[in-house]
């Protein structure tokens, strides 16, 4: 098997279930709330390590405020993640809004945990990795050139990443650096579009396929991904929710299933439908974590 490093975040989701987003000076009761851990990183690296994949997840921990013990305890449970104890930094949290349709609103607070010190992979110095995923929230950061530093003169064969929404406040001098790194792009239809600048969806994957030399994958909901390989456009089908819970997650562990699957030596499409059907079963759960039960049947 291949071996895969995660490097990002792990925070506090607060998941906030309303009728409707609020607008000013109203005053509305959610039906329910309640805290789970999530944070981009930590849905991908979630996905490969309860899913065997040979892995390195380095994630920073804030031991300040009212979230960092929530988020250690529970990455020491699972046992998987290489997590950086930061005693005098704060960990931040994400309020997830959850409307009936599913649809969700992220209002977030970063803290240490989108932070990022080349410090950290001493105790990984001369390992090779097979690939490597980061998140466009890291490189918004402060510290964001340092991982790009990094990224630049690590031993890593191919780097997976995930612009996100906010992919366009990434600076575009350290954009450019990342793509010159030939990675891999995982992103959204609307997320694809807005970094092309171009409003049909192959024009936009051809535009950054051309930027980038490498694949680039757009996932499309219930419809599946829409991928150029090699200059070949091609799509894999997906598998429509009987009922969508909430999307939070949906998008990170359809990542790390790809991830996954690359790692176990399955071609970019076998990976491509084992991620479809991991996102499926995402989004008809609440939250981004899956059973044990409902993972191991898809994996």
């Amino acid at each position: 098997m291949k071996n895969v490093l995660v490097i990002g975040s792990t925070c506090a989701d607060v998941i906030i279930r309303v009728d409707h987003l609020p607008r000013t000076e109203e005053n509305i009761h959610p039906y329910s709330q309640r805290f789970a851990v999530g944070g981009c990183a930590y849905n991908v690296a979630n996905i490969l390590g309860r899913g065997g994949a040979d892995m390195v997840f380095v994630t920073p921990v804030g031991r300040q405020g009212v979230f960092g013990d929530f988020v250690r305890g529970h990455l020491e449970a699972l046992g998987f993640a290489d997590y950086v104890d930061l005693p005098d930094e704060q960990n931040g949290c994400c309020y997830c809004y959850v409307e009936p349709n599913g649809e969700r609103t992220f209002v977030s607070i970063h803290g240490a945990e989108y932070t990022f010190d080349p410090a950290w992979m001493d105790r990984h110095a001369g390992k090779h990795f097979d690939y490597a995923y980061v998140c466009g929230l890291e490189i918004e950061e402060r510290t964001g050139e340092r991982l790009v530093e990094y990224l630049e003169s690590a031993p890593i064969g191919t780097i997976v990443y995930a612009p996100g929404p906010r992919g366009m406040r990434v600076p575009g001098e350290l954009t450019d650096r990342l793509f010159a790194l030939h990675p891999i792009l995982h992103l959204n239809a609307s997320e694809a579009k807005a970094m092309s600048g171009l409003e049909e969806l192959d024009d936009a994957l051809r535009a950054i396929h051309g930027r980038t030399g490498n694949t680039v994958v757009v996932t499309r909901g219930a419809d599946g991904v829409r991928c150029i390989e090699d200059g070949v456009l091609f799509s894999v089908a997906g598998t429509p929710a009987a009922r969508v819970v909430d999307t939070i997650g949906a998008g990170d562990s359809h990542c790390g299933a790809m991830l996954l699957g690359l790692c176990r030596g399955m071609t970019l499409r076998s990976s491509l439908s084992l991620a479809n059907s991991v996102s499926c079963a995402v989004v008809q759960t609440d939250g981004a974590t899956l059973s044990d039960e409902d993972l191991f049947r898809l994996i």
